[in-house]
């Protein structure tokens, strides 16, 4: 029974305990016990969560957990989970099997009963949205031609949505790693500090190659992120791990931020410009709440999609001004 509360507040996008429930984290509770060892886990929970954590022990153990329940607090029922290593426990009242959804170290929500955004959150998304174009209107002197203006920048808004996505995919899956904690997040926040200033710093002192090579390293990165499970990172000690993690997470973030150097330096309006990414930045932070339907590991093809759409977009816009300015 772990109270996340100590180190973190409840506002957090993920618990401690929400990579502790994951079916991977059950398979190394497994690992860990001797023969004929025990392992029982117990607090207050909904039906729904009940069952999905029995169910997973199920799973994993190969056996109906014990399910040993207790006095009731609102919708909530006292419980505790028993399943042991071997032949199992010998148990009264064992879990009677139920259809249920397993929370995994890619979709770790155990607390959602469905894979949705529920109706509280896209409402506030969608008021953040809101808010955020009527302050760029307000800022633009109160004119909505503003938004004309930054149809020439699409694929600046794409790079902002993209990058941004990954950022928060970043210091939600570093959680897995190393922790739900401040000190997590801050290790990330640095980390994408660091990489946006590496970029800038390349992209002054080396001569950057065409967009299409540079797009085309983009890519790459973006497909040995996906092709590298953060999971597999764990059997590494916590330094090494550190590092390879830090590659795999910063390296597309470092590459994106040349593609952004190079297109910003040639912007005819960098007001404008920088507007359009940053509404982009806005919507890249609420597509993070897709996790709560596809899992984080999805999010990456979303990000490339994004990127995808930006190269297309500057390529076409740049038959555009090459026409305008022929004419």
């Amino acid at each position: 029974m772990p109270d996340s509360l100590t180190l973190l507040a409840g506002q957090g996008a993920l618990r401690l305990e929400n990579y502790l429930f994951t079916k991977e984290s059950i398979e190394t509770v497994k690992r860990r016990l001797k023969p004929g060892g025990t392992f029982a886990m117990y607090n207050y929970y909904e039906p729904f969560l009940l069952n999905r954590y029995a169910g997973t022990l199920d799973d994993v153990f190969g056996h109906a957990p014990c399910v040993e329940l207790g006095d009731s607090l609102a919708s909530r029922r006292q419980a505790v989970l028993t399943a042991g290593a071997g032949a199992g426990v010998d148990c009264k009242t064992p879990w009677k099997p139920v259809k249920v959804s397993e929370p995994t170290d890619d979709y770790p929500f155990p607390y959602l009963q469905h894979r949705s955004i529920p109706a509280f959150y896209w409402h506030a998304l969608l008021l953040m949205l809101a808010a955020s174009v009527l302050l760029i209107a307000v800022a633009a002197g109160g004119s909505v031609r503003v938004f004309g203006r930054m149809r020439s920048y699409v694929d600046l808004a794409c790079m902002g949505a993209a990058f941004l996505l990954l950022e928060t995919k970043n210091v939600v899956q570093f959680a897995l790693l190393f922790g739900t904690t401040w000190f997590v997040n801050s290790l990330v926040f640095a980390g994408v500090l660091i990489s946006v200033w590496l970029a800038v710093e390349t992209a002054r002192h080396v001569r950057l190659p065409p967009m299409p090579f540079l797009y085309l390293a983009l890519l790459a990165a973006l497909v040995v992120a996906w092709a590298v499970p953060q999971e597999s990172l764990l059997s590494l000690s916590p330094v090494p791990r550190f590092f390879a993690a830090t590659a795999l997470a910063f390296a597309p973030i470092y590459v994106a931020n040349l593609v952004f150097s190079k297109r910003f330096a040639a912007v005819g309006s960098s007001t404008v410009a920088f507007a359009a990414n940053l509404l982009g930045a806005i919507a890249g932070g609420l597509l993070e709440y897709l996790s709560l339907v596809t899992g984080y590991r999805f999010l990456l093809v979303v990000v490339a999609v994004l990127y995808a759409v930006a190269f297309i977009a500057y390529r076409v816009l740049g038959r555009s001004r090459a026409v305008a300015s022929t004419a």
